[in-house]
């Protein structure tokens, strides 16, 4: 019995030493780089730059059509554009990446906005003037393609 148990541990330690080393290779195959490559990343920060144009020239629908597909299939154009009002002016002041998950293909963007009223009615809004803040934003990519998906 003894010499059953050690022909079975000799048979099998190495047998399971290489079946794990050979399943560990296989999961390193399939993990997709952790960072977006240059062109990946150029064409995200262009996306979100003509999403932002059109915000900023207060054109909804186009806006719109950087929403991702799931979203526009449940939203359509038309209600979207009655979500927003004319009560702020913009200005782009930055795009940064700052996370990429491959993984489920989604990328965290820090955009920079410069906000003014677009009519100073009160004190207050003169007196507090242009504000700069940053805004998070998730964009999916889907078949090649950079869509928007969500602020936060």
């Amino acid at each position: 019995m003894v010499k059953k148990i050690s022909m079975l541990r000799l048979f099998l330690l190495p047998l399971m030493v290489a079946f794990t080393v050979l399943l560990s290779g296989c999961q390193e195959a399939d993990i997709e780089p952790a960072e977006l490559t240059e062109a990946q990343n150029k064409a995200l920060q262009l996306r979100v730059e003509e999403r932002w144009q059109a915000r900023i020239a207060h054109d909804w629908g186009k806006a719109w059509e950087y929403s991702s597909p799931a979203y526009r299939e449940v939203f359509p154009k038309h209600l979207y554009v009655k979500k927003f009002s004319y009560t702020a002016d913009w200005e782009l002041t930055g795009i940064e990446v700052t996370h990429y998950d491959p993984s489920a293909a989604v990328a965290s963007v820090a955009v920079g906005v410069m906000s003014r009223p677009t009519k100073q009615t009160t004190a207050a809004a003169k007196a507090i003037g242009p504000m700069q803040r940053s805004i998070g934003e998730k964009w999916l990519l889907i078949d090649g393609e950079w869509w928007f998906g969500s602020s936060y």
